[in-house]
């Protein structure tokens, strides 16, 4: 599958940075992301897959992750994110692109996620406006699913969907 915006080349060595999150760097990512404003919910459990990259002094750098659905047809893209002060050189979409990617790898023909201030972002990516409903009909036992109904934020989300390209 071709990526709709290729990684350049500083992008790609964060990309090739990235390694399956460990116990050990939990408390390093939950700090990420709560810094990113992004879920902290479900990091934990065994099918939420994650990725971190850190930069030379050991300081996260980039998260990446995903959820499938109990079929493995839907992906549901979630923790995806660069540090602030790396934004801006394609790092971003790269690690986005990263974790589509690994979702359509594990067997995901379906890509979704949430995001209220990021859609252009993720159009960049093929990514297309889709309902809540369409969303958590398809990923209704995702963490982040779970949580939003249960807090009644699903109602406030925008949701986001790509097909995905098999090789």
């Amino acid at each position: 599958m071709a990526s709709p915006c290729p990684a350049e080349a500083p992008a790609a060595g964060l990309v090739s940075g990235l390694v399956p999150v460990r116990a050990d760097d939990v408390p390093d990512v939950e700090a990420f992301l709560r810094d990113a404003d992004l879920t902290l919910a479900g990091l934990d459990r065994a099918d939420v897959h994650l990725w971190v990259a850190r930069d030379a002094s050991g300081r996260v750098a980039a998260s990446a992750g995903f959820e499938l659905s109990a079929d493995g047809e839907h992906a549901l893209v979630r923790s995806t994110a660069v540090r602030q002060d790396r934004r801006g050189r394609g790092e971003g979409l790269a690690v986005a692109e990263f974790a589509v990617l690994r979702a359509r790898d594990a067997g995901a023909r379906h890509a979704w996620l949430f995001s209220r201030r990021s859609g252009p972002f993720w159009q960049r990516l093929g990514f297309a406006r889709a309902t809540t409903e369409e969303l958590a009909g398809v990923l209704a036992d995702a963490t982040q699913v779970r949580l939003f109904r249960r807090t009644g934020q699903l109602e406030r989300e925008v949701a986001w969907h790509r097909d995905l390209d098999r090789p």
